[in-house]
C-alpha cells in the first residue's frame, strides 16, 4: 500500500490524512464544491473535486471515486464512517477495480448489514437476541400477523441500515400499518431496501457497544465497551468509557459474546457489536454490528493508548494486530459531539459562519475536529463540528474535566449543542450514570 485515497469529508478524512502521513502513505483527498475550504484538502498529498454539493453526486458516486482512486493510480480507498462505508457493493467494486478497502470485505459487510442475517448468525452462537422476527417485510398487512405475535409495543426497524433511519415505534395495532409504510418509505430512501423487520420494544435501555478488531492472520480482539445513552431520536449525543451500568460479570459476558462474533465471521479491521440492556430487567441483547471505524472510537483510543484509523491501514496492507487484548480499562474517557445544531430550537441545524472558534486546551482534553475560525459550516452535510473527549482517573474526574472544557469553548457566529452539553452534564442523573436512550426526550428536550 502506497497511496490512499480518502472516500470522506470533515474531521475523519482529517485524520486518515494525518493517519497516512504518519504511516509514511500518500494520501488523496477528495471534495465536493462546497467543501472547497475543508483543511483535508490542504493536508493531503494531492486534491480532487469530485462534484456537486449533494452527496449522491460527489460523496457517494462510487463511479466517479473508483476512477478518480484509478487515475491516480492509488491502491487503496479509505471509507471512514457513513457515506459508503457500510456498502457491500462499493467494497466489491473497489476490489474489482484493483483497490484495497480499508475495511471488511464485501461478504462481511453485506452479512452484517443485513440486520436480519445478522439476528439469526448471532442467535446461532448462542448470544441472546431482542425478541422480534425473523425476516424482513415489504408488506404491512403480512407484518401485521407477526406483529400481534410477538406483542405491542414493537420497533419498526430497516433491514438494510440504521442510524435511526427507517425506525419506527409502534404502540398500538390501529397504528402499525401507517408507521409500517412511513418506515418502509424511508428506509428504501435511505439505503435502496424497503424491508421492514420487528423487535419487540424495550421502554428504556442503555446502548453499549464493544468495539473489536481483527487481522488477516486470525487475531481478533476486543477493547471493552463504550456506553452510548445518551441520544435523542436514535443519535448520540455523548458516549462514555467505561459504561456505569455493567457489572464485571455483564461486561465480560457481552464482550466474550462480541469476541465470538467476529471470530466466527473471520472478521478483518475494526468493528462495533452493539447491544441494549432493558433497564427494567437488567438483561442485555445483541442489536447489530456496525462493520466500520465509529464516531465515538476515540474514548477507546484515550483508554487503550491504541490509534484505530492507523491501524484500519495497518491491517488492511496485510499486518498483524500491533496491540493484544487490552486489560479492562482504567480511567474515564468521555467525548461530547459538538454539533451545528440549536438544541432550544429542537435540535435545529445551523449552518453559517464560524466568527469565532477558540476550542479549549489542556493535558486532560483531545479535541478531533476540522473547522477553524472563518469556515462556512455547509448545510448539506452532517452537523458535527468536533469531538470533544475528556479524559479522568474516574467518572467524577472526568466529568469535572468536562464541565471545565466547556465553559472555555468559545464559539460565535452559529449555535452549537454546547450550551446543551453544559446542562447536561450538571444534572445529577448524569452524574450517577442513570441515563437511557429516551431520557433526553423524556427530561431534557421534546
Amino acid at each position: 500500500m502506497r497511496r490512499v485515497l480518502i472516500a470522506n469529508r470533515g474531521e475523519i478524512a482529517l485524520r486518515a490524512v494525518r493517519a497516512c502521513r504518519r504511516l509514511g502513505l500518500e494520501s488523496v483527498a477528495v471534495h465536493s464544491t462546497a467543501d472547497a475550504n475543508s483543511p483535508h484538502i490542504w493536508a493531503a498529498d494531492r486534491a480532487v473535486c469530485i462534484g456537486p454539493p449533494p452527496a449522491i453526486a460527489s460523496y457517494l458516486h462510487v463511479i466517479g471515486l473508483i476512477e478518480t482512486a484509478t487515475a491516480l493510480k492509488c491502491d487503496a480507498v479509505y471509507p471512514g464512517y457513513g457515506f459508503l462505508s457500510e456498502k457491500s457493493d462499493f467494497a466489491a467494486k473497489c476490489r474489482a477495480a484493483g483497490l484495497t478497502f480499508i475495511g471488511p470485505n464485501e461478504e462481511t459487510i453485506a452479512c452484517m448489514g443485513d440486520k436480519v442475517a445478522a439476528r439469526r448468525m448471532v442467535a446461532s452462537l448462542g448470544v441472546p437476541v431482542v425478541p422480534g422476527s425473523d425476516r424482513g417485510f415489504t408488506d404491512a398487512a403480512e407484518a401485521a400477523s407477526v406483529a400481534r405475535e410477538i406483542g405491542f409495543p414493537l420497533l419498526l426497524k430497516a433491514s438494510g441500515g440504521g442510524g435511526g433511519r427507517g425506525m419506527r415505534i409502534a404502540e398500538r395495532t390501529e397504528d402499525f400499518a401507517s408507521l409500517f409504510e412511513q418506515a418502509s418509505a424511508e428506509a428504501n430512501a435511505s439505503f435502496g431496501h424497503p424491508d421492514i423487520y420487528l423487535e419487540r420494544f424495550f421502554r428504556e435501555v442503555h446502548h453499549v457497544e464493544i468495539q473489536v478488531f481483527g487481522d488477516t492472520h486470525g487475531n481478533y480482539v476486543h477493547l471493552w465497551e463504550r456506553d452510548c445513552s445518551v441520544q435523542r431520536r436514535h443519535q448520540k449525543l455523548v458516549e462514555q468509557a467505561p459504561t456505569p451500568v455493567l457489572d464485571e460479570p455483564t461486561r465480560r459476558e457481552i464482550a466474550d459474546a462480541a469476541l465470538a462474533l467476529i471470530r466466527a465471521l473471520k472478521y478483518v479491521n475494526a468493528g462495533t457489536v452493539e447491544f441494549i440492556g432493558d433497564v427494567g430487567s437488567g438483561k442485555f441483547y445483541f442489536i447489530e454490528m456496525n462493520t466500520r471505524i465509529q464516531v465515538e472510537h476515540p474514548v477507546i483510543e484515550m483508554l487503550t493508548g491504541t490509534d484505530l484509523v492507523c491501524e484500519q491501514f495497518r491491517v488492511a496492507a496485510g499486518g498483524l494486530l500491533s496491540f493484544k487484548q487490552p486489560p479492562i480499562h482504567s480511567g474515564c474517557a468521555i467525548e461530547f459531539r459538538i454539533n451545528a445544531e440549536d438544541a432550544d430550537l429542537g435540535f435545529r441545524p445551523s449552518p453559517g459562519v464560524l466568527k469565532r472558534w477558540r476550542p479549549p486546551a489542556g493535558r486532560d482534553i483531545r479535541i478531533d475536529s476540522h473547522v477553524y475560525e472563518g469556515y462556512a459550516v455547509p448545510p448539506y452535510y452532517d452537523s458535527l463540528l468536533a469531538k470533544l473527549i475528556v479524559t479522568g482517573r474516574d467518572r467524577p474526574a472526568a466529568i469535572s474535566a468536562a464541565r471545565s472544557a466547556l465553559a472555555r469553548f468559545q464559539v460565535a457566529g452559529i449555535a452549537t449543542t454546547i450550551p446543551f452539553h453544559e446542562r447536561l452534564i450538571a444534572r445529577p442523573e448524569f452524574a450517577g450514570g442513570e441515563m437511557h436512550t429516551r431520557w433526553i426526550e423524556q427530561q431534557m428536550v421534546q
